[in-house]
């Protein structure tokens, strides 16, 4: 069966170390889509960080972002899906996260392109500054970032989801402790990046995840999970790859996954890893 729906993450996979799509996944998506196939990046950036992307790109598939919390067309910003953390939960997450000692984040919807809110940001969180400080400098002064002066008395309804990021191993540890205190009213994702000694952790609504969106996605174009080729790296993206008929991971994903006997593995994202799994299983797969 041929495949019909690309899904690409983002971050290790279509984008390389310097963050860019390199020539050689751009003429691969073009080919493919060229065959009809459709492309759909599914991502765990915020929605305003991966529109540029999805633009650049001129993908015809509503951006599946924030991990599946929210699908949105990139050019006209019509929202597909949006599944918010409920308020209760997301109150109870910031409780643990800040009793943990790690800098919490509230990614908001407000003006339909989305807002990070923070009240405080710790020293030690290099890479948390320096994230915070990106977003700021590629969206300017228009609202994409908001300093308030307690996320307790900002939090008074439902955000988009409830994040911590710091170094792996308090994470992961903050990652069981949610779990076990939230895990039945919310869905707790990490994205972690061990060689940086830096991870992710997503507070999400419980419906919310990459393979939901990606199977959304498919259903509107009333494609079949047989049809779907799904391209990841992390430990977020596994659901979406098992949903995929055809699940590839990037060779730079950690050790962990790679345990996984059911995923076919590319390239690196700096070795046109994207591109590779396009011309193996689509473009080949049509000649």
């Amino acid at each position: 069966m041929s495949i019909r729906l690309l899904a690409l993450d983002l971050d290790g996979t279509l984008l390389n170390s310097q963050g860019k799509v390199s020539e050689r996944n751009a003429q691969a998506l073009a080919a493919a889509r060229a065959l009809g196939v459709h492309v759909a990046v599914v991502t765990g950036r915020r929605f305003r960080d991966a529109r540029p992307t999805a633009l650049q790109l001129g993908l015809d598939v509503p951006l599946i972002s924030h991990n599946g919390a929210l699908t949105r067309h990139a050019s006209t910003l019509e929202t597909i899906a949006l599944f918010p953390l409920p308020l209760a939960a997301a109150q109870k997450a910031l409780a643990i996260g800040r009793s943990w000692g790690v800098n919490p984040l509230i990614s908001d919807d407000q003006g339909g392109l989305g807002v990070l809110v923070y009240d405080r940001l710790s020293g030690e969180n290099s890479a948390l500054l320096k994230y915070v400080a990106w977003a700021r400098r590629i969206h300017g002064d228009d609202g994409a970032v908001l300093e308030t002066a307690s996320l307790e008395q900002y939090l008074d309804h439902d955000p988009v989801h409830v994040s911590f990021s710091g170094a792996c191993e308090p994470l992961n540890k903050l990652s069981e402790r949610l779990q076990r205190e939230i895990g039945t009213e919310a869905r707790v994702l990490s994205t972690m990046y061990p060689k940086l000694d830096f991870g992710l952790l997503d507070v999400l609504h419980p419906r919310a995840s990459k393979g939901a969106g990606v199977a959304a996605a498919a259903l509107e174009l009333g494609i079949t999970p047989a049809e779907v080729m799904a391209i990841g790296d992390n430990f977020n993206d596994l659901e979406m790859l098992r949903y995929a008929g055809t699940g590839v991971l990037m060779s730079n994903a950690e050790a962990a996954l790679h345990e996984a006997e059911d995923l076919h593995i590319t390239g690196t994202n700096d070795e046109d890893g994207v591109a590779l799994a396009i011309e193996k299983f689509i473009l080949h797969s049509e000649i």
